[in-house]
C-alpha cells in the first residue's frame, strides 16, 4: 500500500495531469478529500468521499438554437438520383444488447424528423436495421455483407469497439462510411480508413481520464480493475490507470477476463484480496455476473466504479440498495427530458438512454452532409464532415442547419451529445463526459459532466 498524500499535492497533481487533453469542471465543485489513517482492507471505503457537485446537475451544451419548423425548411435545389440509404449495425443480442434500444430509438428519431422537413435531396431519407451481435459471433460480418447488398452509402454502428474491428475494413473498403456512436477505442484514431471512418462517441482517452481522476478525486489511494479483455476494455483500463497513477494513486491489480466468460470468481477474488479501496469493472453486461460476487465478498457499492458499457439500469436484476452510491461515466451530455420523451415517442419500452444521443447525431450528420456534398455517394459525404461541424453559424437540429445549408451558409452542428467539432481521422475533438450515481432502485442517476478537449 502506498503512503496517503495531503490535500494541496493531490490537487496539484490532478491539475498537472492532461497531457493531450484538457479538462475543464463544468457542473462539478468541491474539493478534493483525503482522510486521515492508512488503508489496510477494502473496509478503506470510509474514506471515499466524492466531492458534491455544485449548482445543476447536467451541463447546457447544445441546448439552445434556433428552431426552423419542419413545414418551413426550404426545398433543395439538387434532387438526387437515388435516396439516400442508411444502415445500422447495432446490437439486438449479446453482452451489448442493452445499448441497441436506446441507439436504434436515437436513429429512428433523427429518420422521422429528417423526413417530415422533406428529407435529403427531395428524397425521403431509408434506414435498414441489422443486429451486430458481439465479438463471440459472427453476425456483424453477415449483416454488413447484407447492408452493402442494399446499396447504403453509411452503416452506423458499431456499438462495440471490437465489433467494429471485424467488420472496418470491409465496409469502407467498399466506400461505404462506418459511423459509431460509441465505439470509444483509441485505435480507431489511426485507422486506414481512407477517411471513411467517424464516431461520435470520443476516444477512450478523454472518459479514461476523467475516471482516473474522479476515483483520485474521491480520496481513493489504491485501486483494482476487472476488465474485458477486448480493444474498448483494455484501451479504457489503460488510460484510466494513467490517470489514476498520475494522481499519485497506484493500480494493485488488473484481472482481465474474456468475452463469452460465464464465471468471474477467480477475476473477484484476487482484486479483492489486494485490498484496494476502490474497484473499476470496465465490462459490458458481464457485471450482472460480477456485482453479486463483489458484493459478497463484503464490497461496499461506494468502492464501485463502472464505464459506459456496463452504467445502465439494475432496478429488476438486483435487490434494492445493492448498488446505492456506486458511481460510473458515460460519453455525452445527460438526456435532457424533451429528448427522452422524444425517443418514448419512437420506443415506449426505453428505460436506458446510452448514446441515443450519440446516434441521433450520427443520422443527422450523416443527413447533412449529403445535403452539403449534394451527393449521396459514402466518399461525397465524409469528405463534408469536418466542414459542417466548424462553421460559424451554430444550429442544432435537421431543420435548422440544412436551411442554413440551402441559403448557401456554413454551419457548425450542435448536437444532442455535446458540440461536435470533427478532426480529419474521425475523431471529435471535444466532448462531455457525465458522472452518473446509482439511487437505491439501482438506477444510474445523472451526477455532473466534465467537458474535455482532446488535442
Amino acid at each position: 500500500m502506498i503512503q496517503r498524500h495531503q490535500s494541496a499535492p493531490r490537487v496539484a497533481k490532478l491539475a498537472a495531469l492532461g497531457v493531450g487533453v484538457a479538462l475543464l469542471a463544468t457542473a462539478c465543485g468541491g474539493s478534493s478529500s483525503t482522510p486521515s489513517g492508512s488503508s489496510t482492507s477494502s473496509a478503506a471505503a470510509a474514506g471515499i468521499s466524492c466531492p458534491a457537485p455544485s449548482g445543476s446537475a447536467s451541463a447546457s451544451a447544445a441546448a439552445g438554437g434556433t428552431t426552423v419548423a419542419p413545414a418551413d425548411v426550404p426545398k433543395s435545389p439538387t434532387t438526387s438520383a437515388t435516396p439516400l440509404k442508411l444502415g445500422s449495425l447495432l446490437p439486438q443480442t449479446g453482452a451489448l444488447a442493452f445499448l441497441g434500444p436506446p441507439e436504434i430509438a436515437g436513429v429512428n428519431l433523427a429518420v422521422k424528423q429528417i423526413n417530415d422537413a422533406g428529407g435529403v435531396l427531395n428524397h425521403p431519407i431509408e434506414i435498414t436495421h441489422r443486429d451486430s451481435g458481439d465479438t463471440t459471433t459472427d453476425i456483424a460480418t453477415q449483416s454488413v455483407t447484407n447492408l452493402l447488398g442494399q446499396g447504403v452509402s453509411a452503416v452506423i454502428g458499431a456499438a462495440s469497439s471490437g465489433v467494429s474491428k471485424t467488420v472496418i475494413n470491409q465496409i469502407t473498403g467498399a466506400g461505404v462510411i462506418q459511423f459509431s456512436p460509441a465505439n470509444t477505442s483509441p485505435d480507431f484514431s489511426t485507422w486506414d480508413s481512407k477517411g471513411l471512418y467517424w464516431r461520435t462517441a470520443p476516444s477512450d482517452v478523454l472518459q479514461g481520464r476523467v475516471l482516473g481522476n474522479y476515483m483520485a478525486s474521491c480520496g481513493a489511494q489504491t485501486v483494482g480493475m476487472i476488465v474485458l479483455n477486448d480493444a474498448y476494455g483494455t484501451g479504457l483500463r489503460d488510460n484510466v490507470k494513467k490517470a489514476f497513477e498520475g494522481a499519485g494513486g497506484k493500480v494493485v491489480d488488473e484481472e482481465l477476463f474474456n468475452e463469452g466468460d460465464s464465471q468471474f470468481s477467480s477475476q473477484v477474488d484476487k482484486v479483492v484480496a489486494a485490498k484496494p479501496d476502490a474497484i473499476a469493472v470496465i465490462s459490458f453486461d458481464q457485471a450482472k455476473q460480477i456485482i453479486p460476487l463483489l458484493a459478497a465478498k463484503g464490497v461496499k457499492p461506494t468502492q464501485m466504479f463502472f464505464v459506459d458499457g456496463n452504467t445502465s439500469d439494475y432496478s429488476k436484476d438486483f435487490a434494492a440498495g445493492t448498488l446505492t452510491g456506486a458511481q460510473g461515466t458515460q460519453p455525452g451530455t445527460f438526456a435532457k427530458d424533451e429528448f427522452k420523451t422524444q425517443l418514448k415517442s419512437i420506443d415506449a419500452g426505453l428505460k436506458d438512454y446510452n448514446y441515443a444521443g450519440e446516434s441521433w447525431d450520427a443520422t443527422n450528420l450523416i443527413a447533412l452532409a449529403a445535403e452539403k456534398a449534394k451527393s449521396t455517394k459514402g466518399v461525397d459525404i465524409a469528405a463534408q464532415f469536418v466542414g459542417i461541424t466548424h462553421g460559424s453559424n451554430q444550429c442544432y437540429d435537421f431543420p435548422s442547419c440544412v436551411t442554413l445549408i440551402r441559403q448557401g451558409k456554413d454551419i457548425h452542428y450542435m448536437g444532442k451529445s455535446g458540440p461536435v467539432s470533427f478532426a480529419k481521422n474521425g475523431d471529435p475533438q471535444e466532448a462531455y463526459i457525465g458522472i452518473y450515481k446509482f439511487d437505491d432502485k439501482n438506477v444510474p442517476q445523472p451526477l455532473k459532466e466534465e467537458f474535455g478537449k482532446l488535442s
